[in-house]
């Protein structure tokens, strides 16, 4: 069988299942084309390879138990595969790490314009998970040196080996702290996708989601509790004209309606994505009771 026509048939199969799509894709067709051209180490973007390359039984099988996988077990295909795009950068995907997903991507390749005025040299990444973020922004900034930070000692090893991946170990740094509890220094750019997500958002997630970390997810006081704790503290570790970008998903609403005396600047993006905010210093200084 062709790898196209393989393609077709396991989509086929994924839309006859109860499956739940985001963690990198949004429909059946996608997913397939994900999990199959990842598991072969082929470009799903040649149409050549894909409508003349065919099958062995050996991948075969080792394709039919990754269909299985994510059809019995809901796994999620970056943890099938153990890989995982951002940025347009490839990185090791794990359950000790929320999958990327962040629409900070698309500020990334656009090197934050026009919310920079100059390319940041230092840059943190908190509550970095696997490093996608952090590192991503590295690859793009070459003159910066980046900080990793996130309480999970599991998160970090992971983070650690996309450090190694992408060979940015000389200006990637990883730091366990509870939030900015040990993070030293201050950045020209504070980036942060933190936990966000309810209790009761929690408990009713997909059968996908849930088997990501929670700690990377759960934040309390209705998902607000994290990102409020970030933005008390923030200003500290960031140079007088430095800048905070931070997600927090469909809990936009929630937080905008409880700071409603803050100038939030909601972010748009051309690629879909939402709940992303940009504050500057001098706003985090200017507005810092209203976080408490």
């Amino acid at each position: 069988m062709k790898v196209a026509d393989y393609i077709q048939q396991v989509a086929a199969r994924f839309e006859q299942a109860p499956l739940c799509y985001g963690h990198g894709t949004d429909n059946a067709l996608d997913e397939a084309a994900y999990l199959v051209c990842a598991s072969l180490g082929i470009d799903f973007t040649d149409a050549d390879i894909l409508t003349t390359r065919e099958l062995h039984s050996d991948e075969m099988a080792q394709l039919e138990t990754r269909v299985s996988r994510r059809i019995d077990q809901y796994e999620p295909v970056a943890y099938i595969t153990g890989q995982a795009w951002f940025a347009g950068h490839c990185f090791h995907a794990d359950p000790r790490a929320l999958i990327p997903r962040s629409p900070i991507a698309e500020l990334i390749q656009n090197r934050f314009e026009p919310l920079l005025k100059t390319a940041p040299l230092r840059i943190l990444d908190l509550c970095t998970g696997g490093g996608c973020i952090g590192i991503a922004a590295a690859l793009e900034f070459l003159d910066a040196r980046v900080v990793l930070a996130d309480i999970s000692a599991d998160a970090l090893a992971l983070a650690a080996e996309n450090i190694l991946l992408h060979g940015v170990q000389d200006r990637v740094t990883i730091v366990r702290s509870d939030l900015l509890e040990n993070v030293r220094g201050k950045f020209d750019l504070i980036l942060c996708n933190p936990p966000y997500v309810s209790r009761a958002e929690v408990d009713s997630l997909p059968a996908e989601y849930i088997q990501e970390p929670e700690l990377g997810l759960l934040s309390e006081d209705d998902g607000l509790e994290i990102p409020l704790q970030i933005l008390q503290t923030a200003a500290a570790r960031l140079h007088a004209e430095g800048l905070l970008v931070m997600e927090v998903g469909f809990s936009h609403a929630l937080l905008a309606e409880r700071l409603h005396e803050v100038p939030l600047l909601w972010l748009e993006f051309e690629h879909g994505g939402e709940g992303v905010f940009a504050l500057t210093t001098s706003q985090l200084q200017q507005y810092g009771g209203c976080f408490s």
